[in-house]
């Protein structure tokens, strides 16, 4: 039993999950851990080798895979490894720099979904403008600033942990260090830790989701303007994908972090589920949906697995 944040050197994970589907978990999520890995790799790696992917839209994509890669290798491992042994002991400086790096790259996500919904909107909207509004160093620009601002918002949220006192146990019901969970165990019953939470979810959830909304309330209204029916289809059609994205991205992580600071508890196994859920599908989603749909990406991919030089136009499906 600890007595004082200064004297807490490690947390012990405590992976609730119901012991009937442990066993399917541990299954999906080194299936899950493995198809996200591969298919980032992959996108990363053809969009560095192939100079004509080096556009601003690529650049967005390839942005996106790196995010997912250091999301799903910050959270997987150490989170099957509690599913694994049933707890898990974890120092204090590797679960305080997880929690630092989850919380960056989920702000950095939310800002690149809406990035990338800007990038698709002036490029529908404003087709011929388009090359002079969106460079490479444009791009470039947008994603430095989206990191800068996320390590200006969440540098408190670090400080806030210092902070955090834990003088009756130092054992985390939860699948990997998690800053809501260390709240709920700690003795501080100062509201500013829940209240910081619940800020910076607004500001990384509803800000960037209201640009995407707009941007593809926009498309649907500049695509219901084209003549071709196939031109409406293909528009609506990367509609519906990258809001299928922005769905499985925002809805379970807005919940997990959402509603406790809010006041609104949820059972340990509705939160992991949510966490897990949150953490782990869009990475293995992402390249599918937002990469693999794309017929330049895939017949690089194609020709980088198989070492030929694809003959045939992979059509878009």
């Amino acid at each position: 039993m600890n007595t004082s944040f200064t004297s807490v050197t490690e947390f012990v994970l405590q992976c609730v999950i119901d012991s009937g589907q442990r066993t399917y978990t541990i299954a999906a999520l080194v299936l899950i851990f493995l198809i996200s890995f591969t298919g980032n790799l992959l996108v990363i790696l053809v969009i560095v080798i192939n100079h004509q992917h080096q556009t601003p839209m690529f650049i967005f994509i390839a942005a996106l895979a790196v995010v997912d890669m250091i999301n799903s290798t910050n959270i997987i491992p150490r989170m099957l490894a509690a599913m694994i042994y049933g707890s898990l002991s974890v120092s204090y400086g590797p679960c305080a720099l997880q929690i630092h790096v989850e919380a960056h790259i989920l702000a950095v996500e939310t800002l690149l979904l809406c990035l990338m919904a800007l990038d698709r909107y002036v490029a529908v909207v404003y087709p011929l403008r388009y090359p002079s509004l969106v460079t490479n160093k444009t791009a470039l620009a947008c994603l430095l600033q989206a990191n800068v601002i996320a390590v200006i918002i969440i540098t408190p949220l670090t400080i806030l942990l210092t902070e955090l006192i834990f003088c009756i146990s130092n054992s985390l019901p939860s699948c990997f260090c998690d800053y809501p969970t260390m709240v709920q165990i700690a003795c501080n019953d100062d509201p500013k830790f829940l209240t910081y939470l619940s800020t910076i979810t607004v500001i990384f959830a509803f800000g960037p989701l209201l640009l995407i909304l707009f941007s593809y309330i926009r498309i649907t209204q500049a695509a219901l303007q084209i003549s071709s029916v196939e031109g409406k289809k293909k528009v609506f059609s990367t509609c519906l994908t990258h809001l299928l994205v922005v769905g499985t991205t925002y809805i379970p992580l807005f919940l997990s972090y959402m509603l406790p600071g809010l006041g609104i508890p949820l059972s340990i196994e509705a939160y992991n589920t949510l966490i897990i859920v949150g953490n782990t599908v869009p990475p293995m989603l992402n390249p599918i949906i937002y990469s693999f749909r794309n017929k330049e990406i895939k017949g690089s991919i194609l020709k980088l697995l198989t070492g030929k030089k694809q003959r045939q136009e992979i059509k878009n499906y």
